[in-house]
């Protein structure tokens, strides 16, 4: 309250905030404890850098993995638990800034457990390429963090920030190889996201001007209650707002940036780009479609299943094409791979603009749970291979280390979604559901038939590893780090394909 004066005597007046009280709320640590330790990781680690010697730095990568472990230990009382939410609006229709729900555990444990599977493969990339350990630990970890704060978030600003967050360190983790392809890709990954960051940024502005707030359930009020004139403007920001984490998804047109950005960057950063960077793309992407567009369903249903078409397409002609005596072919093979692959993400996206509902993404979470898993496994084998990265370096391989080649392969045909690679295959099965349950038959037969043409490389490479080869050598012996990274991903696959509901059971649960 305060006090004015009219004629002498004492006028109280309102304050602007008619309960102040409401400001003031307490953090659920619980709820954000996930990307919140990660974040303290990264610090510990910034820190412990500046008193480590030379010969120990080795340990910054242990502690970033402990880091990361005890942040995926910080799910579980949250998936056992009810969803939790925090920096919440107590006014009318205000809604939560964070929300700990079932969508964002699975994408959390997405992007946590990719990123301890790239420190795992990045232990001895560190030390043989002589790049910064402080610097490259401190900003995989921060890139973990915005990839964990974003499926929780639940306003357009949050959602903008923690995109950011995820993407900013990824530009210096591509840029640390000195051997000046790394400065080059980073570059050309910088201006193509800053573009398409900036393009996103005007589409929020349009969204807020047209709805009147960035909660994404007071979007949806606001959008289905705005004036006519406005809905132009809505409709467009709309749009726009889907640039940006189409970019991180490698969505057609948006996609033009991964091929050169994964052979210039270190091998495990390109594997961390094709699993969590596309995870957090994928998150933001479902949770302003299906959360803050929902009025417009049917106009970016349509959009995205073109995307999705065009996506897979162009991916797997582009890795259909690749050759066995190219320097770096694996990788650039793996990158279409990632953008066909992105292809089948984005189908049950359009099928939930098709239907009305969220239901259908539950294909898209249990798909991006396995296709991370297997997808880094692939990188850790490459890495395992080392050389030029040519395919034909693959040649033979089952004769030099049976081992690397029966993981490799395994790995291989679960991308392909061929037996054994059972896990792969219901994956596939359950996203080709999901369009035609909802209508959409002629994106269901771009897919089908896109399945079969990605079959062609991804045999073509399985049959190179048990080729006859004229090189006796093999790769030596494999640094532990790297091997546990590839029997975790292994054992993982080999697990889920015998027991594929332990991922699937996410396709009939409701995720918020």
């Amino acid at each position: 309250m305060t006090t004015t004066h009219d004629l002498g005597q004492p006028v109280m007046t309102q304050l602007a905030v008619a309960d102040p009280g409401a400001l003031i709320q307490s953090v659920d640590w619980v709820a954000i404890a996930p990307p919140l330790i990660t974040a303290l990781a990264a610090l510990a680690v910034l820190v412990t850098d500046l008193f480590l010697p030379e010969a120990r730095k080795r340990l910054l990568g242990w502690l970033s993995a402990a880091g990361l472990l005890a942040a995926l230990a910080a799910l579980l009382p949250l998936a056992l638990g009810d969803t939790r939410s925090t920096f919440c609006f107590r006014s009318p229709g205000g809604g939560c800034s964070y929300t700990a729900d079932h969508f964002a555990l699975a994408f959390q444990l997405l992007a946590l457990g990719g990123a301890l599977l790239t420190v795992l493969l990045s232990l001895h990339t560190v030390e043989d390429e002589k790049l910064p350990g402080g610097e490259y630990w401190f900003l995989l970890l921060s890139s973990a963090c915005g990839a964990a704060l974003l499926p929780a978030s639940r306003d357009l600003a949050t959602l903008v920030i923690a995109l950011e967050v995820a993407t900013l360190p990824a530009f210096a983790l591509v840029a640390l190889r000195r051997d000046g392809r790394g400065a080059e890709s980073a570059l050309k990954f910088f201006l193509s996201s800053v573009t398409a960051t900036a393009v996103m940024l005007l589409g929020v502005s349009f969204v807020y001007a047209a709805a009147g707030t960035v909660q994404l359930q007071g979007i949806t009020d606001g959008l289905a209650h705005a004036p006519a004139q406005l809905k132009p403007l809505a409709e467009a920001g709309a749009v726009l707002t889907l640039v940006g984490f189409a970019f991180k998804t490698a969505a057609v047109p948006f996609h033009f940036w991964v091929p050169e950005t994964y052979v210039g960057a270190p091998l495990p950063v390109a594997g961390y780009l094709s699993v969590v960077g596309k995870a957090a793309g994928l998150s933001g992407l479902a949770l302003v479609t299906t959360l803050a567009f929902h009025p417009y369903g049917r106009t970016w249903g349509l959009v995205l299943a073109v995307l999705a078409a065009l996506t897979m397409t162009v991916g797997n002609a582009a890795a259909l094409r690749q050759r066995t005596d190219t320097p770096h072919g694996a990788v650039r093979l793996l990158a279409w791979s990632s953008v066909g692959q992105a292809g089948y993400l984005l189908v049950p996206l359009a099928a939930a603009g098709y239907a009305g509902s969220a239901e259908p993404l539950g294909a898209t979470v249990a798909y991006a749970l396995i296709y991370g898993l297997v997808n880094l496994g692939a990188f850790g084998a490459v890495a395992l291979v080392g050389g030029s990265g040519r395919l034909d370096d693959f040649r033979g391989l089952a004769a030099r280390n049976r081992w690397a080649a029966f993981a490799l392969a395994f790995f291989l045909l679960c991308l392909a979604g061929l037996p054994p690679g059972v896990v792969g295959l219901f994956g596939k099965v359950v996203v080709f559901r999901a369009a035609v349950d909802a209508g959409l038959g002629w994106l269901a037969v771009v897919m089908a038939v896109n399945v079969v043409v990605a079959l062609a490389y991804y045999l073509k490479w399985t049959a190179l590893l048990f080729a006859p080869s004229a090189e006796p050598a093999g790769p030596g012996r494999a640094p532990a780090s790297l091997t546990a990274a590839l029997g975790l991903a292994a054992c993982g696959a080999a697990v889920l394909s015998v027991a594929p509901q332990l991922v699937l059971q996410v396709v009939s649960g409701s995720l918020f």
